[in-house]
């Protein structure tokens, strides 16, 4: 049997920590991961350590040179059989909604086939905002799937609506997605 791809794309939240148990936990259960990144996410994050749990190489250059043509965003989505977005910030969000394509990321978002889930990671009030609402309501109004977040301890010192999935959740929920 075919293992399953997930593209995981990491955006800039201070979630985006997470993103390294989730490979992990995606790589125990079987599953081959590739990584995409937003470009302010690195601040949080780097290539080199998603390189070396998922085992395979992290894209974060859209205009990366490449050496056989194949445009990066549209080979980077259609190989996959889900494309998972944790942490997924407002901007993340509302770009995909917008049809925005200004990073990796966003262009292979609006250029999959496969299902899209995504786990929210922000300030209570920026996720219950009427806008991010309304975004987060367009997109499932075409399928995309969420998973969280959950009320915790918000990067701000509060706690509150807006805190990412626990990881079990998330790779539960991608599991769910690629049946």
């Amino acid at each position: 049997m075919r293992k399953k791809n997930i593209l995981l794309g990491v955006t800039a939240s201070i979630a985006a920590y997470k993103a390294c148990d989730i490979i992990s936990q995606l790589k125990k259960a079987g599953f081959n991961v590739t990584v995409c990144l937003s470009k302010e996410a690195q601040r949080f994050v780097t290539p080199l350590t998603l390189q070396s749990l998922s085992r395979n190489k992290v894209f974060y250059d859209m205009f990366e040179e490449v050496t056989d043509y194949n445009p990066l965003h549209i080979s980077l989505a259609q190989d996959n059989d889900l494309f998972l977005i944790a942490p997924a910030t407002a901007d993340c969000i509302s770009k995909i909604a917008s049809g925005i394509c200004d990073d990796v990321l966003t262009c292979a978002a609006a250029s999959t086939k496969a299902p899209i889930l995504i786990a929210p990671a922000m300030n209570e009030n920026m996720y219950n905002s009427k806008i991010i609402q309304g975004n987060i309501n367009k997109l499932k109004g075409i399928g995309v799937k969420f998973v969280g977040p959950k009320k915790g301890h918000l990067v701000c010192g509060t706690e509150g609506m807006g805190h990412i999935a626990d990881t079990e959740q998330i790779v539960k929920e991608a599991k769910k997605a690629l049946k």
